[in-house]
């Protein structure tokens, strides 16, 4: 029979050894899980059936068997389709909006002076403007065109030109359409400047001089001649945006009116209620032809609203 040493005796409780034991044995436990769960991961990751294809069918036998051909009818009846050729015809007809959307985006991007102002960087020599007597303008154009001819300076002078413009002017309630000069004592020349284009064009009869220095005139810049020649040339109008077919109109083109009356001024009422009486313009409505006049009633001024056509000037 074995004594047992002094050093292998074990002095712990039984509750300590319990718990020794129990962390021993859950050890345990728990690795083993952790070896099974490695095992099973490392047969999911290498099982591979190497001649196994995709099954395409059965792919399409799920789409057809997931289609709702109910929820397909309902679609169709909103939008009043009732055969694949119609619905080819709505998708093109969609597809022919989209189209026309884009073309008249990309239409209404275009500058219609585009064709102009290339034409104008193209031209030779440089523009200048000269001075004339008020009135004259038409005259002195066609003295300095004949002067270039007699003098045989067709080569420096090239062009001649009096910008011109359509207004419509109300005077006493009428309106008129008129043509005049936009930029009235001045006239546009263009031309090689030299000696004897300067000499040819200075002793026009009806020139004044030259703008800028009166030896050494200097030239307009590019926007400035086309903002001043812009109005002598006729560009496509652009097509009318609302009320139009889908052909469409041209868009009319606006033209400037020329109003004869001023706040302030006083003038008589010809037509209406108020015929007979005078009145102070308060403000003036041009683009709907309509003044706002004070009226004294009873000792009081009254607003009135008159078109035009419906008072006269004192």
């Amino acid at each position: 029979m074995t004594e047992k040493l002094p050093s292998d005796l074990d002095y712990s409780t039984a509750a300590e050894q319990s718990s020794e034991e129990d962390e021993a044995q859950e050890g345990n436990t728990l690795e083993a899980d952790l070896h099974a769960v490695d095992a099973v991961e490392h047969s999911a990751m290498h099982i591979v059936d190497e001649n196994a294809e995709p099954d395409f069918e059965g792919l399409l036998d799920e789409l057809e068997a997931a289609a709702d051909p109910e929820a397909d009818a309902v679609v169709d009846d909103a939008l009043d389709i009732d055969s694949a050729e119609e619905a080819d015809a709505a998708a093109e007809a969609t597809n022919d909006e989209s189209t026309d959307a884009a073309a008249e985006t990309e239409a209404a991007d275009v500058d219609p002076y585009d064709e102009f102002k290339l034409e104008l960087r193209m031209k030779a020599g440089k523009w200048y403007v000269v001075h004339s007597y008020a009135g004259f303008e038409k005259r002195v154009k066609q003295n300095i065109e004949n002067r270039k001819i007699s003098m045989n300076m067709e080569e420096s002078i090239y062009e001649v030109q009096v910008p011109m413009e359509d207004v419509v002017e109300i005077k006493n309630g009428q309106r008129k359409l008129v043509t005049r000069v936009r930029i009235p004592s001045y006239v546009l020349v263009r031309m090689d400047l030299n000696e004897d284009s300067w000499s040819v064009v200075r002793h026009t009869p009806g020139v004044t001089g030259f703008v800028g220095n009166a030896h050494n005139p200097t030239p307009l810049r590019f926007d400035e001649a086309f903002q001043m020649l812009k109005s002598t040339v006729q560009i496509a109008e652009a097509p009318a945006k609302a009320g139009g077919s889908k052909g469409g109109g041209l868009a009319a083109r606006v033209i400037p009116a020329e109003i004869d009356f001023e706040v302030g001024e006083t003038i008589t009422i010809k037509e209406g209620s108020f015929a007979g009486l005078p009145g102070t313009i308060n403000e003036i409505k041009p683009e709907s032809g309509k003044l706002i006049v004070l009226v004294s009633l009873f000792e009081r001024e009254t607003p009135v609203e008159l078109s035009f056509d419906q008072v006269t000037k004192l």
